[in-house]
């Protein structure tokens, strides 16, 4: 597993996250965890043509918030 920070604003909201890399996931784990201030907000798991999905919301931030995030994971690390 691989940690790494990014940060997403919405809203004027500046959103420091902490993501999860779990290289050699399995199926029944999502490819990438999403966590603020330790709390976990979202997963992603990505498609044959790796454009990122959510995975798990448990709905702690706007889900517009998870959409930046996987835009953000898209352009950077996948």
């Amino acid at each position: 597993m691989e940690k790494f920070e990014i940060s997403v604003t919405y809203n004027d909201c500046n959103y420091h996250l902490e993501v999860r890399d779990y290289m050699h996931h399995e199926g029944e784990q999502c490819k990438y965890e999403v966590y603020s201030n330790g709390d976990f907000i979202g997963s992603f798991e990505p498609d044959h043509h790796k454009i990122l999905h959510i995975c798990k919301n448990p709905g702690l931030v706007n889900e517009e918030v998870l959409h930046l995030v996987a835009d953000q994971l898209e352009k950077d690390h996948i």
